[in-house]
């Protein structure tokens, strides 16, 4: 018996009845020989933290654009997080944890620079649409390891493709990473948006704090222990009633007075003029794009999604710094 094996085996006789087992997964795109050591939601998991998307995670924003100083999340950070929430659920209820941290880490792979302003002005120029979910799918499939993708296996794109509040993941596992998600970000954009002086502890109303605490800290236990107490035995990933309502209620709260604060969002404007002037310059000037994504185009792929491509898969720093390459003049010097 390999070691792969072995493992497989201590899934099949500890996790819970309705966790997603490896010897059991829909397999790959792709059929490929099994790894003698690792099974196939950890090898998933290690092809994601070792691509170049997971890598320029570390310099894409997650709600503050360019913030002065060290301790504001990025979108590296975040998904670490979703991460860290995600094996904590599953580890308490006996479902598969490699499986739920693959999702969480490859979870926002296809974000855009600039966070969500990014991606609405690429869904407002490019005719196929723009969609980050979507995006991230198609960063695994297609555009990682120049052009063949990391050929993970069914259950982790299914979780990566649903982990939006719209979407239905077909795995607990699945499920636990779409709360997980909601959980981290409510948790540390309010922490930034207190460090940032646009709200203090003390704003949020007392029917959220009544019911899931009064601080982050105590909001993101709660939320958690919920969320375990209320699915454990069960083939499903649940909050109880009061903290789900909670739940609504701090998200509206949170769209009142930080997605949607001027101050916060003061420079989105920008950020998506940017976006949509390069997504322009690329369409026109087609050429100019690095080579593994003209051979997409030599491929069959639609020249604009070619284009979102490219330009969604920047940092913030590297598409400033092309904006600025293309459109700011440079001193004249001999």
């Amino acid at each position: 018996m390999t070691i792969r094996e072995s493992l497989e085996q201590w899934e099949k006789d500890y996790l819970s009845p309705y966790a997603s087992l490896s010897m059991n997964s829909k397999g790959r795109r792709k059929s490929e020989e099994q790894c003698d050591i690792r099974p196939v939601f950890q090898r998933d998991r290690d092809r994601i933290i070792h691509c170049k998307a997971f890598r320029r995670l570390k310099d894409k924003t997650q709600v503050f654009l360019t913030p002065e100083g060290d301790h504001y999340r990025t979108r590296l950070t975040h998904t670490l997080e979703v991460s860290q929430n995600a094996r904590t659920i599953a580890k308490a209820l006996k479902l598969n944890e490699e499986l739920v941290e693959a999702i969480a880490l490859g979870h926002d792979l296809g974000h855009t620079p600039f966070g969500h302003a990014g991606e609405r002005a690429l869904n407002r120029v490019c005719p196929y649409g723009f969609e980050h979910s979507e995006q991230s799918v198609r960063t695994v499939d297609i555009l990682e390891k120049g052009g063949m993708g990391l050929n993970l296996t069914y259950e982790v794109r299914d979780g990566i493709r649903n982990h939006q509040t719209i979407g239905k993941p077909h795995t607990l596992e699945g499920k636990v990473v779409r709360f997980s998600d909601k959980i981290a970000y409510i948790h540390h954009d309010m922490d930034d948006a207190v460090r940032a002086g646009i709200l203090k502890e003390s704003d949020v109303p007392g029917e959220i704090t009544d019911v899931v605490g009064k601080t982050t800290g105590e909001r993101l236990d709660h939320f958690i222990h919920d969320i375990v107490t209320a699915s454990m035995g069960k083939n499903d990933i649940l909050m109880s009633a009061p903290v789900a309502e909670a739940m609504k209620k701090i998200r509206r709260f949170m769209f009142e007075r930080v997605y949607q604060n001027r101050e916060a969002k003061s420079e989105e404007g920008k950020a998506e003029m940017l976006m949509e002037t390069l997504y322009h310059h690329y369409l026109k000037h087609i050429d100019d794009l690095p080579d593994e994504f003209l051979n997409l185009l030599s491929e069959g792929e639609p020249r604009e999604k070619v284009v979102c491509d490219y330009v969604g898969a920047m940092s913030d720093r590297f598409a400033i710094a092309k904006y600025e390459e293309l459109y700011i003049p440079k001193s004249w010097h001999i």
